[in-house]
């Protein structure tokens, strides 16, 4: 696309569109659009598999089997992160996105494969939920760390919100494809569309690298373009994405950041889960559940929170975060779901009635899947190619899932013992530590920002 070619871009109904929710400036427009479009796709097609996870291994193991297996996930993602890291350091970023997501095509032909042929998927869902696990956070972190490749920290501050809608959107489209046809392909089946919109995916990733290396995207310095082209094109340098977290204060921060976000989401959860339950329980032992059973007041309890939950996060994503990035910074942004959290499970702690805990688990998942989704990718706008994705790998797979295996060391030694409003409690006191963790970010965040902004002494 040729100057003119980007003006009648900027001056069409995509840029106006994007102007309603975000700063975009001239020739920015197209790689937004397809960014956005790269990852609502790879969440609609993740979102699919999800489902079907999920169904299996709660109908053949139950939900203890499924918080217990996050602990061997967490132990395999060991090996996958340095696996990732080798593969990184010997080929170009396009090449290792390419690989990496053909690679989770191919098995997802393969178990569709396999149910074609007459193998219960019974037999294979364990595998299917680890492998599942890994595909998602794997698969969303290369993504990020080539969005954050792209831009620089000024760009992502202002174009990331608007992509990040794409992802939220996605979840949102994905789970509603499932539904609508799953009764007509058959739910195993539906695990080649997703492989499809991979394709796809691989094939967007190409279009938006070729696009930068062209000079078609704005990259915010006066570097020649062929000096960006040859930097691009280089495979990054050798060195592990553990190594690289314990290396830097700054990245060991938002590790142990995104761990305990991790954690008091899901013990969120738990709370709920438990509240839910035990309500339905006294519905239907009093008789006033209206002929329904556990198992209805439960699935209809659920469709009615992640209907409020998604449509909160669209609006929030829309709406909010770019006006917060705009006016309040990045640093501010890291703040408020952990006073969110703090705040809710307060009111939580003082009594768990089903109203409190919906609402207030619905806003912090809401903010979660938006505000704070968009702003911890965007802590690493300011870090190194090999940090952007090997260190932001590991972030995103392993301490994040540690998160999980927290959560179900607490389950299992305290479940049948407390309350949920002690569970609130503890949470309250986690929310504390994030707090603290996340003034250790912004003060990291400044320093790294301040080194960047001071003029580099002549050779």
């Amino acid at each position: 696309m040729d100057k003119r070619g980007n003006k009648e871009f900027d001056s069409g109904f995509i840029h106006k569109f994007f102007k309603l929710f975000t700063d975009i400036r001239p020739g920015e427009a197209g790689t937004a659009l397809l960014l956005t479009l790269n990852i609502y796709l790879i969440l609609g097609a993740y979102y699919i598999i999800k489902i079907v996870r999920d169904s299996s291994i709660l109908t053949e193991w139950g939900p203890e089997t499924k918080s217990y297996l996050y602990g061997v996930i967490s132990i395999l993602l060991i090996f996958v992160i340095k696996a990732f890291s080798y593969i990184s350091s010997r080929v170009p970023r396009q090449k290792l996105i390419a690989w990496v997501t053909l690679f989770f095509i191919s098995n997802l032909i393969i178990f569709s494969v396999l149910n074609l042929f007459g193998i219960p998927f019974s037999t294979i869902s364990i595998i299917f939920f680890i492998w599942a696990s890994i595909f998602n956070v794997v698969v969303i972190a290369q993504f990020w760390g080539f969005a954050n490749d792209i831009y620089t920290e000024g760009a992502g501050k202002r174009l990331f919100p608007i992509i990040a809608f794409g992802a939220t959107f996605g979840a949102f489209s994905g789970s509603y494809i499932f539904k609508r046809i799953q009764n007509w392909m058959g739910m195993y089946q539906l695990l080649l569309v997703s492989a499809a919109v991979l394709g796809i995916c691989i094939v967007l990733t190409y279009v938006i690298h070729k696009r930068e290396i062209m000079g078609k995207v704005e990259t915010g310095t006066d570097t020649p373009l062929k000096e960006i082209s040859t930097d691009k094109e280089k495979p990054l340098k050798k060195g592990g994405g553990f190594k690289l977290v314990f290396k830097k204060r700054y990245l060991l921060y938002i590790a142990l950041f995104v761990l305990l976000l991790n954690l008091i989401n899901t013990n969120g959860g738990y709370i709920l889960d438990r509240v839910i339950k035990n309500r339905a329980l006294e519905s239907v032992q009093a008789g006033t559940a209206g002929g329904l059973s556990v198992e209805q007041i439960i699935g209809s309890f659920y469709s009615d929170f992640y209907i409020i939950m998604n449509l909160l996060a669209m609006f929030i994503q829309l709406f909010l975060v770019s006006r917060i990035f705009k006016w309040f910074g990045i640093r501010t942004a890291v703040f408020i779901l952990p006073f969110i959290a703090l705040g809710g499970y307060f009111f939580i702690s003082m009594g768990a009635s089903l109203l409190i805990v919906k609402w207030i688990k619905a806003a912090e998942n809401g903010t979660d899947y938006s505000l704070m989704n968009t702003t911890r990718h965007a802590l690493f706008l300011i870090t190194s190619r090999e940090e952007k994705y090997k260190a932001k790998a590991a972030t995103d797979t392993f301490f994040h899932r540690a998160g999980d295996v927290t959560h179900s060391l607490i389950v299992f030694l305290w479940a049948q013992f407390i309350v949920v409003e002690t569970f609130a409690k503890f949470n309250i006191i986690m929310a504390l530590v994030w707090i603290v963790l996340g003034f250790l970010i912004v003060r990291e965040h400044k320093k790294i920002s301040l080194k960047e902004t001071q003029p580099q002494p002549a050779e």
